[in-house]
């Protein structure tokens, strides 16, 4: 059984910084993507990050370049992501979400993907 579980969330003051994890189990690792989405209130599920655990290669939304990086501990099947410089537009429920192949150019769109964590919220306070 594939299982995505991301560690809690918070709140954080604007400016502050805060990681996530994503463990992951139940398929082979170095097969699949594992991205980073978000969901702010009466919006869109939006890609945020993704990484392909094969090449370790790296993909970001614009909005969060600069700021956000993904990381993963192959060893541990965890995927991160450390968010600095936050904002108060960064306030959303962050999910974890994994598909079988590498990154391609469509890798923000979330029907591509298979499974998916519980969702942590992240709350950024001005």
């Amino acid at each position: 059984e594939v299982q995505l579980v991301e560690s809690v969330g918070g709140l954080v003051q604007a400016g502050g910084s805060l990681e996530l994890s994503c463990a992951a189990s139940g398929f082979t690792f170095d097969d699949y993507r594992i991205c980073w989405f978000r969901q702010a209130p009466r919006m869109a599920r939006e890609g945020v990050s993704c990484i392909s655990m094969s090449s370790g290669s790296t993909y970001y939304v614009e909005s969060v370049k600069g700021r956000f990086t993904i990381s993963s501990d192959n060893a541990k099947n965890t995927v991160y992501l450390q968010m600095n410089s936050l904002k108060p537009e960064d306030t959303a429920v962050y999910y974890c979400a994994a598909a079988a192949g590498k990154p391609g150019s469509s890798w923000y769109r979330a029907v591509e993907y298979d499974y998916w964590g519980q969702g942590t919220q992240v709350t950024v306070s001005s």
